[in-house]
């Protein structure tokens, strides 16, 4: 299935119906009084996040929603019948914006999750309401309200534990497909992932995180340039990152200052989220030479915490898990402390 994370629709909720003017007609009753029903809702266009689902692409065949009207209520004080609501599923982490304001309408963080998008129109009173010790046979109602019509961005930001930042070619996708059961894929050319994909990766028998293998980034992707700002979004929602160098580049220490650069660009939150380095294709280098080449990194990105892995040849795979288990334990500590 294609993987889609935005798309422009058109939503439309329904109008309210109108109240009625009635009047009791019995037999022996020649003057009853007022007896309209009032009006029925409209429907309302609502939003629900749905954990079976992993892409946006129906919503891009299918751009118009529109809720059904509320009935016009009627005599015997019959309320008439609610407009029919709408409801949109999509993946959970998706994010509804309003295209004109740039507001944001709902973001959707769980299963099951609903929030409306357009509210249907308010029924209107019928006769009955109108009548008082001194208007006993009111001869008017109330309409209804209109219902309300925007275009809606849908963004999908991944929800995943960890995602994988650097380069194209930098080995994130090889990474993924080794830790994970997931298929991401995988030559030796720029830009082979061109959509996000997740994996999970087991700890023990119970226990597991999200790894999400995000595009590669370039410099100027937050204005843009490669893949871009379509795939930074998909970051906001990572709760740890790793940036992920190859063993092989040509100035990693550049590389590394551009990932965070680009990153604090796109959004100046984000290098404040928790991070891991990662120094990959260590099989390029001799055994004999790994730890000195490590440490060498290290030095020169500045950071002694750096690991060096190899997903090819599955050099220290466990200890990797391990380090952004750890993590990713100590962040749910923190935030259980909080509460």
């Amino acid at each position: 299935m294609k993987f889609v994370d935005y798309v422009t629709i058109t939503v439309r909720s329904g109008n309210g119906g109108a109240g009625a003017v009635s009047f009791r007609r019995e037999k022996y009753v020649p003057r009853g009084g007022p007896d309209g029903g009032d009006g029925g809702a409209g429907g309302s266009v609502i939003l629900e996040a749905d954990d079976q689902l992993n892409t946006l692409l129906d919503l891009r065949y299918h751009r118009h929603h529109r809720a059904g009207h509320g009935a016009t209520g009627a005599g015997a004080n019959k309320k008439g019948a609610d407009g029919d609501d709408v409801v949109i599923r999509v993946p959970v982490g998706t994010v509804a914006s309003d295209r004109e304001t740039g507001k944001v309408l709902a973001e959707l963080v769980e299963s099951g999750q609903r929030e409306v998008l357009a509210r249907g129109g308010r029924g209107g009173k019928g006769n009955t309401y109108f009548k008082s010790a001194t208007h006993q046979a009111p001869r008017y109602s109330q309409p209804g309200t209109d219902g309300e019509e925007r275009e809606v961005v849908l963004e999908l930001k991944l929800l995943a534990d960890v995602g994988l930042v650097g380069f194209p070619n930098a080995g994130k996708s090889t990474l993924v497909a080794s830790l994970s059961a997931a298929k991401p894929r995988i030559a030796d050319y720029p830009f082979t992932t061109l959509e996000p994909s997740l994996g999970v990766v087991r700890v023990g028998e119970y226990e597991s995180f999200v790894i999400a293998d995000i595009p590669g980034i370039i410099e100027g992707a937050h204005e843009g340039k490669g893949l871009g700002t379509r795939f930074l979004r998909h970051i906001e929602r990572n709760a740890v990152l790793v940036f992920v160098i190859p063993v092989d580049a040509d100035a990693p220490a550049r590389e590394f200052e551009t990932l965070k650069r680009e990153l604090t660009l796109y959004d100046a939150e984000l290098p404040g989220k928790p991070y891991h380095v990662v120094v990959t294709k260590i099989d390029l280098v001799a055994p004999e030479l790994r730890d000195r080449t490590i440490n060498e990194f290290r030095r020169i990105l500045g950071e002694p915490d750096a690991s060096g892995i190899s997903a090819v040849a599955r050099i220290g795979l466990d200890e990797i898990k391990a380090k952004l288990w750890s993590i990713i334990r100590k962040l749910a500590e923190e935030e259980t402390s909080l509460d």
